[in-house]
């Protein structure tokens, strides 16, 4: 699909010099730009990669000169990163999922799917299961029984979910997640080695002979509206109740929620971010890569955690996070600095130790 300068100028809110009427059917880095592509140029770095494309359009920065850079048209966007999700948005044609019902799909008899769903190849859809209206569901997805899919969704192929879980409108999902599977919660008939351990914070004790039961996982996953899972992602039912996924918030590749967790609302949780079970995560939280949450606590509101961070206890409010064990992002920073310090402290501290034995031999 094709788009005018002026089409997307408008799209964007960008600002548009020149040429109204040039045809654009992709966007480019400057220097592999054709001829219909709309070249990313929003920084003066990128002024010699549009001598080397062929784009005869492009975004640049405020201020450029757009004609000496051999443009025919130019736009200007206030925030240019933010205006790449309305470009992206508009030039992305989505994944081919044939309208209706696929032949090889199975889908049970008391199963609702609402107008304008499209369900792909060997999708199987279970019991009382509802579809929403427009869902689009790629091939290969299972959806079980009683689940719930709201209105407008977009579920890519492989994605498991499970019995019960309510899931709200705009909800997309990518390859491979898996929604509802059972929490990962045993008990021991008696105390076992790691109660023992947690109460005595490490201390030595003698190894108890015991064996794992299973806690059956009753409880389901609730999702609100506009959420997005990432590839490999997977989210486990609540004991009881059920673990709960808050509006807007995004969940990147690979990310492990436990069962009974809360996350908030507009929280951002980036790959391989782990949360253990029964915690409670704030709005508008923010993990990068790799962190890691214990079981049973609380981050507030507004926390943003570095990649890596190791989360043992309650996080107040708006911190910003660093380290394992985490911290408060300036002690962390000031506590690296001592770290690298320490080889010469050492030497220091070893150079005095031999000096005042010398000293004791002299006298």
């Amino acid at each position: 699909m094709a788009f005018t300068v002026t089409e997307i100028a408008e799209a964007l809110g960008a600002k548009l010099f020149g040429a109204s009427d040039i045809s654009i059917s992709g966007a480019a880095e400057p220097a592999m730009a054709g001829s219909e592509d709309l070249a990313l140029a929003m920084d003066p770095k990128y002024a010699e990669g549009l001598s080397a494309g062929q784009a005869r359009a492009a975004i640049v920065w405020d201020g450029a000169d757009w004609q000496a850079l051999g443009l025919e048209a130019a736009l200007v966007v206030p925030r240019p990163r933010y205006a790449m999700s309305g470009l992206t948005t508009l030039l992305d044609p989505g994944p081919e999922i044939v309208s209706g019902i696929h032949p090889s799909a199975v889908i049970d008899p008391t199963a609702r799917i609402a107008d304008g769903a499209a369900i792909g190849p060997l999708v199987v859809v279970g019991p009382r299961a509802d579809i929403g209206p427009n869902a689009r569901i790629a091939a290969h997805v299972s959806v079980a029984e009683d689940a719930r899919i709201g209105a407008d969704a977009l579920i890519l192929s492989g994605v498991k979910i499970g019995a019960r879980v309510v899931i709200g409108d705009r909800f997309i999902c990518q390859p491979g997640a898996v929604i509802g599977s059972d929490g990962f919660s045993f008990v021991t008939p008696d105390k076992s080695r790691v109660e023992e351990a947690r109460e005595s914070l490490g201390t030595e004790t003698e190894a108890l002979n015991t064996s794992w039961t299973r806690i059956h996982s009753l409880g389901a996953v609730e999702i609100g509206d506009d959420v997005e899972i990432g590839a490999n992602t997977t989210i486990d039912r609540g004991t009881i109740r059920s673990t709960r996924i808050g509006h807007r918030t995004k969940l990147d590749n690979l990310v492990h929620i436990g069962h009974n967790v809360e996350v908030g609302e507009d929280t951002l949780l980036c790959g391989q971010v782990g949360i253990a079970g029964s915690t409670k995560i704030g709005n508008r939280v923010v993990m990068a890569g790799q962190c890691g949450v214990n079981d049973n606590i609380f981050v507030g509101d507004d926390v943003v955690a570095g990649g890596a961070t190791k989360i043992f206890t309650n996080v107040p409010a708006g911190r910003v996070m660093l380290g394992y064990p985490a911290m408060k992002m300036e002690q962390f920073l000031e506590a690296s600095r001592n770290w690298r310090r320490l080889p010469r402290a050492m030497a220091d501290i070893k150079a005095l130790k031999n000096s005042v034995s010398n000293d004791g031999e002299d006298d």
